[in-house]
């Protein structure tokens, strides 16, 4: 279940990141243009990458916060958890086989 979300929500982001390649692809075609100067192109895709990796951490921040939030409520054991019992047995076992 948690691969599906977190598949479900990756697929998000692909899309955000292609859009992200066509406003790219507009700005070169608008500098070729001459519709805007090569300083102002490589500004704006200066900006655009800027604000588009700004975008894509909080996008996964969102994602895990809400694949945490998924896993929470549904009860789900989580690898930290379970190494932390699977240590705990290992721990029982011995104490008990020290006292046998």
């Amino acid at each position: 279940m948690f691969n599906l979300i977190k598949k479900a929500m990756f697929t998000g982001i692909g899309l955000a990141l292609k859009t992200k390649d066509e406003v790219e692809d507009l700005a070169n075609e608008l500098v070729k243009q001459g519709k805007m100067s090569e300083e102002e192109g490589g500004k704006f895709l200066d900006e655009l990458r800027k604000r588009y990796d700004e975008a894509q951490k909080k996008l996964e921040q969102r994602v895990e916060k809400t694949v945490k939030k998924l896993i929470k409520k549904a009860d789900l054991v989580t690898a930290d958890e379970l190494k932390g019992l699977k240590k705990e047995i290992r721990e029982l076992k011995k104490a008990v086989s020290e006292k046998a």
